[in-house]
């Protein structure tokens, strides 16, 4: 017993001790500033930045805390009696601190050792710690923080009144999920107003800030409700609620309108970019002056180069065309061999990701539908099979003079599928094919010259032969018609004539970040790249042949005005193509988009602009391509799901013309409707100069003469690709082989 007294009598000296102790360099400075009156009348919350589009709407904010502040006079009175009621019952009389309940956890702290035995804080206190945060000071941590508050409790007495502390730490106090302050929860779980609270919704907001996430509504309702009647417990028992009243709220059931699932923005996926590159921008304007600006705290104004009109008919297109191939798209994978293999894919899914242990645990999820999205509990596995049929989709449009974004759609939700399409790096197709043959006219090809449309077998690769979507072969077609109808063995043998290096060359130059890989099929589309860099290297056809690099913001100014940074588009270009080779392959990717695989833009969809491009589809419709571009506009999409085997089975629905091409189609109609958007994006693109004028004067096909099908006889089909030496040489065949094909 003499012990124990004494281990008490030392532990309440030292709780005496302590404070004064460290009360005097808290105090002087050498843990950090000290805000003094001036400071705390100059307190403002963090203020987000605004991100504009080129015409100066907001389309997004970039914050540290998600608040929106409200006054005294919008707070309920009962919502400010459980505050007090059940945070700090004396707070009208004390002067910040209250030291009966400050030496009780100063007590537990020494004496248990009972770091959060919370309790001691004031209102005034905690509003001390929201506002300024707490310091790291090593093992005196606790004391150095609670002395430091304990003095900026006392200034913030003698600088605001009552209401106003109340109303600064109602609009600072964290209510989890990254929301702060009561008028931004009350919206996230109740769906309305702060003054529209009821008694038993402000009671249980109230009993969250003892521990946010585990007072949760949503995530633990049980736990919410519990703590809401010990906060209505409180009220009745400091007469701010009579007896029979708290009884009657407390058996009421927690009812919640839960709004976490925002609606999307009009460019979420944009504003990442746009966070991103901020950042970038701001380090180097600080390395260069010494300024520093954080886009999160100070109120920046972000001026980007997005046009609002081309993103909304980009995200009405994907809305409109992709919810009816989604429909497709799942309904064939509703039968025992189709879900065969998606529960394949998903047990192979749930290895990689070590989930195995997991795949029934049930989490509440928000589930993607082109109709409405909702939340709903699903297991691991059921979830990872959901995921699989849904179409993912992106679509990018750039001014290709100065790489300005005009459009930028990522994904088909922001909220449930985050990971941005437009850098996802997938098979290409045919949309590759313009870059073969921009190599070859780099070489000096003419587009009126013919390729060998003859079937050709390579040894050495399981005898694997190149084949035309239509199956057919025979004759000759010219680059230009090879390229307009995409076929298959004509640009494999302009890829033997051409040549890997010089194609290598010209794709390291236009900015693909993937190296290719030499092999025979290279030629049809089986490189990966982005929807990015497709449109970086289909933008130097558009401008001459130049490379251009994508940019995003047009200026960064602070609130008062003063100008952090202005983009100067279009200073240095960088040559990547002869003029000659864009001029003509402008030429030839128009008449891709007249009379090619691009036709059905005017001829079903009623686009008229002049254009040129490309469809690509990758193998077994994995994934579907389209690129458009013309002076003023490059505009890219892709469509596909996230697993190359999960795809569509027939052309009908899963080629680039029916299954990418719709949403730039869709989107360019608008376009043209629009006067402001059509003048700002539709251009001609200019005559071909007069030494080049009939450069596609010829026809695209042209049969085989009696003579060319003799000679035909002795030439070698037989190929030995030889990949050290990136040649392909053809090897001689028996005249009986070649005579009967066999």
């Amino acid at each position: 017993m003499k012990k124990r007294r004494k281990i008490i009598i030392a532990a309440i000296l030292v709780t005496i001790a302590l404070p004064g102790l460290f009360s005097v360099p808290v105090y002087g400075g050498p843990f950090g500033h000290l805000p003094g009156r001036k400071d705390l009348l100059a307190y403002k919350n963090a203020t987000a930045s605004k991100v504009l589009s080129a015409e100066g709407e907001l389309i997004g904010k970039f914050y540290s805390e998600n608040r929106t502040n409200v006054s005294y006079g919008q707070i309920p009175l009962y919502l400010i009696n459980a505050l007090v009621a059940t945070e700090d019952a004396r707070f009208f009389e004390h002067k910040g601190v209250d030291l009966r309940s400050l030496a009780r956890v100063l007590f537990k702290t020494i004496l248990f050792n009972k770091r959060s035995s919370g309790g001691g804080s004031t209102i005034t206190q905690q509003l001390a710690k929201n506002m300024y945060g707490r310091k790291n000071t090593g093992v005196f941590a606790i004391f150095v923080n609670k002395i430091r508050e304990i003095i900026l409790a006392y200034r913030l007495e003698k600088t605001f009144s009552k209401e106003e502390i109340l109303t600064l730490y109602l609009n600072t106090v964290s209510f989890g999920e990254n929301i702060f302050g009561i008028e931004t929860a009350a919206l996230r779980y109740f769906n309305k107003k702060t003054e529209q609270l009821r008694i038993e919704e402000s009671a249980v907001l109230i009993g969250m800030l003892k521990a946010p996430s585990h007072y949760n509504p949503v995530l633990h309702p049980g736990n919410a409700r519990n703590r809401r009647n010990i906060v209505l417990g409180q009220m009745e028992r400091y007469n701010y609620l009579k007896q029979p009243e708290a009884d009657s709220i407390c058996k009421l059931p927690l009812i919640l309108d839960y709004k976490n699932v925002e609606s999307s923005g009009i460019a979420d996926y944009f504003l990442v970019q746009i966070k991103n590159e901020t950042k970038k921008i701001l380090q180097n304007v600080s390395s260069a002056t010494g300024k520093t600006w954080n886009p999160e705290v100070d109120g920046l104004i972000i001026t980007t180069t997005l046009n609002l009109p081309l993103q909304t008919y980009a995200n009405r297109s994907f809305h409109d065309h992709l919810s009816v191939m989604q429909k497709r798209l799942s309904e064939q994978y509703q039968n025992p061999s189709g879900e065969k293999l998606i529960a394949g894919i998903t047990e192979n899914r749930l290895k990689e990701r070590n989930l195995t242990g997991r795949a029934d645990e049930i989490n509440l999820r928000t589930i993607f539908d082109w109709n409405g999205s909702y939340a709903d509990s699903i297991s691991v596995r059921d979830s990872i099979k959901q995921s699989l049929t849904l179409l993912h989709a992106g679509l990018l449009a750039m001014d290709p003079q100065t790489g300005a974004i005009r459009a930028w759609v990522g994904g088909i939700d922001f909220n449930t599928q985050q990971y941005d399409q437009i850098f996802a790096r997938r098979q290409l197709g045919s949309v590759f094919k313009p870059v073969l043959f921009a190599a070859a006219l780099e070489e000096g090809m003419e587009p009126c010259q013919y390729l060998d449309n003859d079937s050709v077998v390579l040894s050495g690769f399981e005898d694997w032969t190149p084949e035309n979507f239509d199956r057919t072969n025979g004759g000759k077609y010219s680059l230009a018609g090879a390229l307009a109808q995409s076929m298959n063995i004509p640009t494999f043998n302009l890829f033997m004539k051409t040549g890997f290096d010089k194609l290598d060359s010209l794709w390291t130059k236009m900015g693909f970040s993937f190296p290719l890989n030499n092999t025979p099929s290279l030629a049809l589309g089986t490189a990966e790249a982005s929807i990015k860099e497709i449109a970086v290297a289909y933008s130097s056809f558009a401008n001459g042949g130049y490379i251009i690099t994508p940019q995003s913001i047009v200026s960064i100014t602070t609130s008062e005005g003063e100008i952090i940074y202005q983009n100067n588009f279009g200073e240095v270009r960088t040559r990547v193509l002869a003029e000659r080779s864009s001029l003509l392959m402008n030429a030839m990717l128009q008449k891709a988009i007249r009379e090619g695989t691009g036709a059905s833009l005017k001829s079903l969809f009623g686009v008229t602009s002049p254009l040129a491009g490309k469809t690509g589809t990758s193998q077994n419709y994995a994934d579907a391509w389209f690129a458009a571009y013309n002076p003023k506009l490059t505009i890219v999409a892709r469509v596909g799901a996230s697993s190359p085997g999960i795809h569509f089975i027939s052309g009908s629905n899963g080629t680039g013309s029916t299954l990418a091409l719709p949403l730039v189609a869709l989107t360019l109609k608008k376009v043209e409707s629009d006067p402001e958007t059509r003048g700002q994006f539709i251009a001609p693109f200019p005559n071909l100069p007069p030494e080049l004028a009939g450069a596609l004067d010829c026809p695209d096909f042209k049969e085989d003469s009696f003579f060319d099908k003799f000679l035909d006889i002795f030439k070698k089909k037989e190929i030995v690709f030889n990949k050290d030496s990136a040649k392909a040489e053809r090897k001689k065949r028996s005249f009986f082989r070649k005579l009967f094909k066999r």
